[in-house]
């Protein structure tokens, strides 16, 4: 898949910085979206599918790993600016594990998108919930596990199942790169 990926990897710096904000502009749309949406039942305050996941996926293949973190440093400063910070923590906790997760297995073509979607939602959630045991100073809290594992499952399906229909059409637009 990363070698694949690389032909379709945008170069001109200009070209990239564009595309770098439109993907963290569609990122914090789609994080603003979801903190629309009700509480979840049985779930903790705050739990979301994780849909600005979608764009994070988009700039590792089109920019790199790099921009992938601008992205997830982007969205935690929006929580942060948003809901708090201790919202602006946790999104940054969880939001580095899972783009550090993605670049990793993004590498492995066995998993799949779905797979790695998975992962990446469960090590989102396990980020944020090591953050919130440090920032509370109490493991209590890991008594949450079993319902956010249950929750990332279902939020990485669907995260998965929405760039496997998406990005192959994505990667194929020809973004230009010409200048006027």
């Amino acid at each position: 898949m990363a070698n694949k990926n690389k032909a379709l990897r945008i170069t001109r710096p200009a070209a990239r910085l564009a595309f770098l904000g439109v993907m963290g502009t569609l990122a914090l749309a789609l994080s603003f979206l979801e903190g629309l949406l009700p509480p979840m039942p049985y779930l903790p305050p705050g739990a979301k599918p994780g849909l600005s996941n979608v764009a994070t996926l988009f700039t590792v293949h089109k920019l790199g790993c790099k921009e992938a973190f601008a992205i997830a440093v982007l969205k935690a400063l929006f929580a942060g600016a948003t809901r708090g910070v201790t919202a602006g923590l946790l999104s940054l906790s969880g939001g580095i594990l899972s783009t550090v997760v993605l670049c990793l297995l993004l590498r492995q073509e066995k998993l799949g998108l779905v797979g790695v979607c998975v992962i990446c939602a469960v090590c989102h959630n396990a980020g944020q919930l090591a953050a919130a045991c440090l920032l509370t100073g109490t493991v209590k809290l890991v008594a949450a596990a079993p319902v956010l594992l249950l929750f990332s499952l279902a939020a990485g399906i669907v995260t998965g199942c929405i760039s496997r229909a998406v990005l192959p059409v994505l990667l194929r637009l020809k973004l230009s790169e010409r200048t006027s």
